[in-house]
């Protein structure tokens, strides 16, 4: 069996000072970026509209097999609650799509306060489904999200559900939902979110889960967030060169 595609990547693309070496000297951030790191979750995204063709900018600027997670407005996920969003999502949508085949996959992160409701889920992926065919992820945050009939729902959408760090529950911390278009971990910062860079023993912990995962073909993500203090990208590279027995 072919190994499952593997992407590790941190929240944007920001090159701290402290790893410039470690990354080509000439092009911008995201060149230089793309030279190590093979995906890139587009956050900004989240605050902001940006035109197809700021997209289409950055997906001419990397590797053909490079591949960016695009994070939903938060109008759509924060303001709306997933209700009533088919303009916003066309919006969003529309620009996002500048990216063509390097959209590798939605990431739908939910409030805090927003506990699960089974008919404003399956609406929301209903409407999603009728839009969009290829991976998508939810991050919840609220615990209700947690349990096995959610995860049916989830998968009957083909949404997934990402493994968090920090967990909220214990089931935060692994793959949800559907996990056949993807698995995808997203690492905050422990025990300080955002903040916190992740030890060598964590790393480690993480690049065997990771290897479990794609034993059964099917292709992961890993990006890091923790990007407060510059953390992300050397994490991201130390996992890089566990994932390849370095």
């Amino acid at each position: 069996m072919a190994a499952a595609e593997l992407r590790v990547g941190v929240a944007g693309w920001s090159l701290p000072r402290a790893v410039l070496d470690e990354f080509p000297r000439e092009g911008s951030h995201l060149t230089r970026y793309a030279a190590r790191l093979n995906c890139a979750e587009i956050n900004s995204s989240f605050y902001r509209s940006h035109q197809p063709a700021t997209y289409a900018r950055w997906a001419e600027s990397v590797p053909a097999d490079f591949r960016f997670a695009v994070k939903l407005p938060r109008a759509i996920t924060h303001d709306a609650r997933l209700r009533g969003v088919g303009d916003e999502l066309d919006r969003f949508l529309a620009q996002a799509r500048g990216l063509g085949d390097k959209l590798g996959c939605l990431l739908i992160q939910l409030p805090p306060s927003f506990a699960f409701d089974a008919g404003t889920a399956a609406r929301f992926g209903a409407l999603l489904r009728r839009r969009y065919a290829g991976a998508a992820v939810i991050e919840a945050r609220h615990a209700s999200w947690f349990e096995s009939p959610v995860d049916a729902l989830l998968a009957r959408h083909a949404l997934g559900r990402v493994a968090a760090d920090p967990a909220i529950v214990p089931a935060a911390a692994e793959p949800g939902g559907d996990t056949r278009a993807c698995v995808y971990f997203r690492l905050h910062g422990s025990p300080r979110m955002y903040f916190s860079v992740y030890s060598d023993a964590f790393l480690r912990a993480l690049a065997k889960r990771i290897r479990a995962a794609r034993s059964t073909a099917v292709p992961c993500w890993c990006v890091f967030d923790n990007t407060a203090h510059g953390g992300a990208i050397p994490n991201a590279l130390q996992l890089q060169s566990l994932l390849r027995g370095r």
